[in-house]
């Protein structure tokens, strides 16, 4: 069975006729008048003629056919050389972010405006988060204006600040230079002040503020920081930031225990903790999950592996997990599937029990999960590797969670008997 535009051929073809000849000119009678000869002529060269249009309309139905085979693979083509710029254009930026963008630019896949290359940057697909944050806090005029615009992104309304500074510090990671900090700093508290009017009385308090969280922070965590601060001193420590007139003191015991429950993840094999990420994963990047219910299918997901847990989130920029699966007590192994690269975890000599895991639904509610596997694809099979070496050296194993399991498949087992 050939393509519909060959069947419309074929049909047209041998309808109009299956091969045009020339016509083959019969002798002519003797005894015809010279009318009636005269007539015989006309009569054969009009049929010449309708044999010389329908090989020009096979012809022109040919040329289309071609057109039309031609158009597929010609866009097919195109879609992927695009896609192999945009690679290379996003392989570039995390190299050099400047030359990155220009390459985008110059080739008609990112226009040069601050607004697009700041959905670009907040997008954050196969970026590297260092190099957003190097090109975000660049003094030159444009790349400041691509800040803002970047900023403007961000919704803060209704957050508290330390909800905001994880959000905003999550879509990418401050450089090491003063300079570009304070520059970034300074636009998120201008933001914040933007979305939250009247928590503060200018932004000048809200850059303070946030930078007393981050020290917070590194304080409260940091193990090499031997006399932690109390909540009363934090308080002591912030008065008369807010133009001269003091915060109130439940606004900063909230921003005090939030931090306290919950820290930045910053690294500690560096005493400048501003100078790295607040979050240091051990590997993170874009996978395919194959989603439950009744109809499977594949959803793209950016998966973080940390603290033997694997977070999975609809875009690089949100500030919670779509899902969380621990680790704890799960197999991985991989598996042949329609798509490529695949790897799934389980629940090792009991493949019908649920993985203990949660779940972020449409209308915000967190449920336990379902899933008696988790089947993921990787882009590459490297990749695939990769993620499945990492995943082993953070699945922990609890010898008590063995022991139990052994007791209920001997209690199953006695039942049944």
């Amino acid at each position: 069975m050939g393509s519909v535009s060959e069947l419309c051929v074929s049909s047209l073809q041998t309808f109009l006729c299956p091969a045009v000849k020339p016509l083959e000119q019969a002798p002519v009678p003797d005894d015809l008048t010279p009318e009636e000869q005269q007539e015989l002529e006309n009569i054969r060269r009009r049929k010449q003629e309708l044999l010389e249009d329908i090989q020009r309309l096979k012809d022109e139905i040919a040329e289309v056919t071609s057109e039309i085979e031609n158009l597929g693979s010609t866009e097919e083509r195109k879609n992927m050389q695009r896609n192999k710029q945009v690679a290379m254009g996003r392989k570039k930026f995390n190299m050099d972010p400047k030359k990155g963008i220009q390459f985008l630019i110059e080739n008609d896949l990112l226009k040069n405006t601050s607004d697009d290359i700041a959905q670009f940057l907040y997008k954050g697909e196969g970026l590297n988060k260092t190099a957003i944050g190097d090109y975000l806090g660049e003094r030159d005029e444009f790349n400041i204006q691509v800040l803002h615009a970047f900023v403007e992104l961000h919704e803060f309304t209704d957050l508290n600040l330390v909800q905001a500074l994880r959000q905003f510090l999550w879509s990418f990671r401050l450089p090491g230079e003063a300079q570009k900090i304070d520059r970034m700093m300074e636009a998120f508290a201008q933001r914040y002040c933007q979305c939250n009017p009247g928590v503060f009385q200018s932004t000048d308090t809200c850059y303070i503020l946030s930078f007393a969280i981050i020290m917070l922070n590194t304080s409260l965590h940091n193990p090499n920081v031997k006399d932690k601060p109390t909540v009363e001193r934090f308080i002591s420590m912030n008065r008369g930031i807010n133009d001269g007139g003091d915060l109130p003191e439940d606004l900063l015991r909230n921003l005090y225990e939030s931090i306290k429950n919950e820290p930045f993840k910053i690294p500690e094999d560096d005493g400048n903790d501003l100078t790295h990420t607040f979050f240091n994963p051990d590997r993170e990047g874009w996978l395919l999950k194959l989603a439950g219910g009744r109809v499977k299918t594949w959803k793209r997901r950016w998966f973080i592996l940390t603290d033997n847990c694997l977070y999975y989130f609809e875009y690089t920029t949100d500030k919670e997990p779509r899902g969380i699966i621990p680790l704890e007590n799960l197999s991985i192994k991989e598996v042949e599937d329609k798509k490529p690269n695949c790897f799934e975890l389980f629940i090792p000599d009991n493949k019908d029990q649920v993985i203990k895991a949660c779940k972020t639904e449409a209308d915000g509610r967190v449920v336990e999960g379902n899933h008696t596997f988790y089947r993921i694809s990787a882009p590459t099979a490297e990749e695939k590797e990769e993620w499945m070496n990492s995943i082993k050296a953070a699945i922990s194993r609890d010898p008590f969670y063995e022991m139990l399991a052994a007791r209920k498949k001997k209690v199953s087992s006695m039942k049944r008997h």
